[in-house]
């Protein structure tokens, strides 16, 4: 029998954040998805849709929906590969990769992504060591991969590990960039222009049920 994969359960009103979608339309081109027409296009024409949990079109209807935790919570912006199929073959120019990479940095910020999923792990790592020093250690990113996600592949990893080091292929040696406080200054100028805007910064206040 074919696996279900549709919601997993009733949401009732109260339960819904309505004001979730105008946080993920803060970002450059984000108030688009307002304009879906739900056509499917962005899930037929993604590579991944088979292994996700919901697909893109889903995903566009439940931010709407004021589905938060369902959209935070899921695996499908995860394994979205940025070959931006999705937004060029949009009808409405709906920018779906941007959308997606906004619910990834949300999920981080709010640590509700899925525990022990390597990618959204990955991703959280290596944005601190760039934001910290300004270059990613891949051997240090490596091993706290590992030990976050998986410690015993570890150590079954341990023979290449050890053939890479003598060849002078890897090292924990932490890399780091002179000036680090103009790279904090440029991505703190990112952040107030791309990155999701809290409700408090859109000057709205959460819905309340009567």
């Amino acid at each position: 029998m074919e696996e279900w994969r549709g919601w997993r359960k009733i949401s009732y009103e109260s339960e819904l954040d309505h004001l979730f979608v105008n946080e993920i339309a803060s970002i450059p081109g984000g108030d688009k998805l307002f304009a879906c027409i739900q056509c499917g296009t962005c899930s037929g024409m993604c590579p991944l849709t088979p292994y996700m949990d919901y697909t893109p079109r889903q995903i566009i209807a439940m931010i709407r929906a004021g589905l938060r935790w369902e959209v935070l919570s899921c695996y499908t912006t995860w394994l979205c590969a940025s070959c931006y199929s999705c937004t060029v073959e949009c009808p409405k120019e709906i920018k779906l990769t941007d959308i997606m990479y906004a619910v990834k940095r949300m999920a981080i910020k709010q640590g509700v992504y899925p525990k022990k999923f390597p990618i959204p792990i990955l991703a959280n790592e290596f944005f601190k060591s760039v934001e910290d020093s300004g270059r990613s250690s891949e051997g240090r990113l490596i091993l706290k991969l590992f030990l976050k996600t998986n410690p015993l592949k570890l150590l079954w990893q341990t023979g290449l590990g050890l053939r890479l080091f003598l060849k002078g292929r890897f090292s924990l040696k932490k890399e780091a960039i002179h000036r680090k406080n103009e790279l904090k200054c440029m991505i703190k100028a990112l952040e107030t222009e791309h990155m999701v805007k809290s409700r408090e910064e859109l000057g709205l206040v959460k819905e309340t049920s009567i």
